[in-house]
């Protein structure tokens, strides 16, 4: 079966919001107040976790940055899982491409860097758990994106064909990971990066969801 994957942060939802208020949690409690800003330093905040703590701890030059995220990542993600939906909202248009895909034919799941547990939380919050045949987090398998393995098996638990599926995200993350897995990328340029991850030469662009069903027939028929 032709499969479509979506990464979840920066893609189906805009959660950055929540996830730098869980990352200023942590620099409060260093004594440091709010590090990052909301909107400035979204793109980082879908790079995860770990990477909001290093550019934060960076800024500051904290003498032990190794040592901090070790210590607060943990307390980050505890933030971040009591306070999970209170500013994330799904992009116009996601759910109803979703729709479209699965109603073409399509099975649909989600392959992300979010540990599965929070990912769980957050779509079902959401009420939109139940579009999804499969869900693949940070910690389901030994190893995350960029490998590939993730990726295939979030579509072999969608029940579809690896060799048959694209990825849609919006990070080098993304694109790494398909052009590993051999398939097609398609990144959209409507989230805080903008339209700079054409830099990425993914198989494809899309600017709103309403264009998606199109290009995932180009790309994978």
């Amino acid at each position: 079966m032709r499969t479509v994957i979506f990464d979840l942060d920066g893609t189906l939802a805009d959660t950055s919001g929540d996830l730098i208020a869980a990352a200023n949690h942590c620099f409060r409690d260093m004594g440091l107040g709010d590090v990052l800003d909301p909107v400035g330093d979204a793109v980082t905040a879908f790079h995860g976790g770990r990477a909001m703590l290093t550019l934060g701890l960076t800024r500051v030059a904290h003498a032990d940055v190794a040592g901090q995220i070790e210590r607060y990542y943990p307390v980050l993600l505890d933030a971040y899982g009591g306070a999970i939906d209170l500013h994330t909202t799904l992009y116009p248009g996601a759910m109803e491409a979703v729709a479209a895909l699965r109603d073409a034919g399509y099975a649909v799941g989600v392959c992300t860097n979010k540990p599965e547990g929070l990912a769980q939380t957050l779509l079902t919050r959401l009420g939109v758990r139940d579009a999804f045949a499969s869900l693949v987090g940070a910690d389901t398998l030994p190893v995350r994106k960029p490998d590939p393995e993730p990726f295939r098996e979030a579509v072999r638990r969608a029940g579809g064909d690896p060799a048959r599926a694209c990825l849609i995200g919006d990070t080098d993350t993304d694109r790494e990971t398909a052009r590993a897995a051999g398939v097609p990328s398609v990144l959209v340029t409507f989230g805080p990066a903008g339209k700079s991850v054409a830099d990425l030469l993914p198989e494809a662009l899309i600017g709103h969801f309403d264009e998606l069903p199109g290009v995932v027939r180009r790309l994978i028929g």
